[in-house]
């Protein structure tokens, strides 16, 4: 193929990445230890071979470890990897190897437009009896995705990132292409524009903020697994395998993957902030899609594998926190530099409102490996002044043992609170001595966050989550179900804390369909109505079901897919949750930014909380079973704006038995009224502003079995 030739400039280090201009583009990389580093430019995303190579020169175009060039004429869209040379000598942690075409860690976006094959890319010879030890001469520039340079430019009419505090938010879990792949009434499906076609679903259920699946560019072909059952190739359809940081993936976007992807994905954050709708991402600064020893050579194991690794004694291997083959090194300054980058880039260029970061204690972690008291990666990105509004959840383990839930560094992080899923499913499925767990759990997990100056609202509380049962599968499954992921049943977790109720799956017997939906919605109450920041698994709301699958990471399929036909069938469990999101952001007692203290707080002798065994004693936490209530005052209840609430009774049966559960005198001059009764029939187990019905007798309440139910005061007029 002919060279084109284009004037080149030494330009400058910073920034990093490529950064077009009116007259060329910019480069610049990080390598500290290479020998030389080459720059190609590609014609079209498929070429095996470059039209413009630079080798740039160590005197003139590197200052300190950065590489840099600047190339006249080169516009937004060209396509362009790197070369890097060193020494190649794996026991040394070194593994530079010029033959392997290199991604720009920074680059923000990759082409998308056709099927890679990494496999391709490894630095080694898979065939040499020597493995990882053996050099690969072979060139891999027609298999690896290329590098597109992108402006910036785009009109943002206005938007800012909506930063709502995490009290009055409302979390949607969901992933992109799972979302709208079976939505009929949707154009675009799987993609960030058929995200965009569900904001009147979002706006009408109620949710604030959309926690987005893994979005930075990955490679969904890298499982070679093939479905047992189908025969079909599985994929990587989570994306927790991250090969760019910067990149939005190109496979999500329906108006191209040549650079499109970046427009789209602006306008879907754009058009949800219009509606009032945040974006939050989910970041895997863990470990990276280049695997251990014997993984593919991408993009930083080829410019640097010392610095970008947590590597082993032997730096021939990789220590492996993350479960995943290899750990980000993210303490090495480095490495804090570009996740500090990489957070600003999407919270200044993409508008995001703020990050979930997965298997977060990893950040905790020296270059060692060892867990620091006070990292200085995690203290960083809570103290930088260009995320000082922006959301940062820790989901606080990671799989090496590290877990810091309730104890997560860097004071104001949130964290994904995995007691309050498991007390809680602990609580409903009947477990003998779950109930104090369960309270302490409902009222904001004070034994994990009352210190350093943390809130209820800290704890991130979900039941279900990606990982794991759906809601649907929860009240349907004993045990996973996971012979179609082609590992023989022995992944995803086996302490589900599920119960089926007497038939394994989805069964037609009407008692047992009506006692799973109350289940679903004794769930979807605790989950809305504790204190805390609540989290939905996305499709709960409507009954979603992977079939038992608990681990659905490799199911690009209806398994992982949304039923939208699902939501007609269970309408009732839809307006429930509905309703129950307008119930908690219309009453301050439950967005309270405060715990309680069991003190009165308002001057008016009754305490904030007040907790009643079934006969309206003070219950004996050591033996009280399945059953009991709690008051709250809704005096002065949002302290913070001075607002009163009302008060507010409920109460809770786990058993399998009716109970009778004596109500407590309401205040003077109100009444109870019913609100939430989950063993009610639709429509009286939930009632809109108005409607509640006045509790008769005032003194007891016939609970019925697995239900609960909420009352607020009113006055009688």
């Amino acid at each position: 193929m002919a060279l084109i030739r284009f004037e080149t400039t030494p330009g400058r280090p910073l920034p990093l990445g490529a950064t077009a201009t009116a007259d060329g583009v910019q480069f610049a990389v990080f390598s500290r230890n290479a020998a030389a580093v080459t720059l190609d430019i590609f014609a079209t995303p498929e070429d095996g071979e470059p039209v413009f190579e630079y080798r740039l020169d160590p005197d003139r175009d590197r200052t300190g470890d950065i590489w840099h060039v600047f190339i006249a004429g080169l516009k937004p869209g060209t396509f362009y990897l790197y070369r890097v040379d060193g020494p190649y000598k794996p026991e040394k942690g070194l593994r530079f190897n010029a033959h392997k075409f290199l991604l720009d860690p920074y680059a923000k976006a990759l082409t998308g437009n056709f099927v890679w094959n990494l496999n391709d890319a490894r630095g080694y010879n898979p065939a040499s009896p020597e493995g990882d030890l053996s050099f690969s001469t072979v060139d891999d520039a027609a298999v690896m995705p290329k590098g597109i340079v992108v402006s910036d430019d785009f009109d943002w009419q206005g938007d800012r990132p909506l930063n709502y505090p995490l009290r009055f938010s409302i979390l949607y879990e969901t992933h992109v292409r799972g979302l709208s792949m079976k939505n009929a009434d949707v154009g675009h499906p799987g993609t960030y524009k058929g995200v965009v076609e569900s904001i009147p679903y979002f706006k009408e259920l109620g949710i604030t903020s959309l926690e987005l699946m893994p979005v930075m560019e990955f490679d969904e072909f890298e499982n070679p697994r093939k479905n047992p059952r189908t025969g079909e190739r599985l994929q990587n359809y989570w994306g927790y395998s991250t090969i760019s940081f910067f990149a939005p993936k190109g496979m999500f976007s329906s108006s191209g993957s040549l650079g499109q992807q970046v427009t789209e994905f602006k306008e879907m954050v754009r058009d949800l902030h219009r509606a009032g709708i945040e974006v939050i991402l989910d970041i895997v600064f863990n470990h990276t899609a280049e695997g251990n020893e014997t993984g593919p050579t991408i993009n930083f194991r080829g410019f640097d594998n010392s610095i970008y690794y947590i590597l082993d004694d032997n730096k021939r291997f990789y220590k492996n926190y993350s479960g995943c083959g290899n750990t980000l090194n993210c303490n090495n300054p480095v490495v804090r530099g570009l996740i500090i980058d990489c957070l600003r880039y999407w919270v200044i260029e993409m508008h995001v409102d703020g990050f979930r970061f997965d298997l977060g204690s990893i950040l905790g972690r020296d270059q060692n490996g060892k867990l620091m008291e006070n990292p200085p990666v995690i203290e960083r990105i809570a103290e930088d002044p260009v995320l000082r509004n922006t959301k940062i959840i820790a989901e606080a383990w990671d799989a090496a043992g590290a877990y810091q839930v309730g104890w997560f560094p860097g004071g104001r992080w949130a964290e994904w609170n995995d007691r309050f899923r498991d007390d809680v499913r602990r609580f409903w499925r009947g477990d003998e001595h779950s109930v104090q767990a369960f309270a302490t759990r409902l009222t904001g997990s004070s034994d994990l966050y009352l210190r350093d100056g943390r809130k209820p609202f800290h704890s991130i509380n979900f039941v279900t989550s990606h990982d794991g049962f759906t809601l649907n599968d929860l009240v349907c499954y004993n045990g996973k179900h996971n012979e179609e992921n082609g590992e023989n049943g022995n992944d995803g977790n086996n302490s589900n804390f599920s119960y089926n109720y007497g038939f394994e799956g989805p069964g037609t017997n009407p008692t047992l369909e009506r006692l799973r939906n109350r289940q679903t919605k004794n769930f979807l109450a605790t989950i809305v109505l504790s204190l805390g920041t609540p989290m939905i698994l996305g499709g709960d709301e409507f009954l979603r079901t992977q079939r038992g699958n608990n681990n659905a990471y490799c199911q690009n399929n209806d398994v992982s897919w949304y039923d939208w036909g699902s939501l007609e069938k269970h309408a009732d469990v839809y307006r429930f949750t509905k309703e129950i999101i307008a119930f908690r952001k219309r009453h301050p007692a439950f967005l309270r930014p405060e715990f309680y203290t069991g003190k009165d707080a308002s001057f008016n002798a009754i305490p904030d909380i007040t907790w009643f065994d079934a006969r309206g004693q003070t219950p004996d936490w050591a033996k009280i079973d399945k059953v009991f209530a709690l008051r709250i005052d809704g005096s002065k209840a949002d302290v913070l704006s001075d607002r009163d609430d009302n008060d507010c009774f409920m109460l809770f049966n786990a058993s399998s038995d009716n109970a009778i559960i004596a109500v407590c005198d309401a205040p003077v001059g109100k009444k109870w009224y019913r609100v939430v009764d989950t063993a009610a029939e639709p429509p009286e187990d939930i009632f809109s502003p108005g409607t509640e019905v006045l509790l008769s007798p005032q003194k007891e309440f016939l609970a019925r079995p697995r239900s609960m139910a909420v009352f607020i005061s009113k006055y009688v007029y």
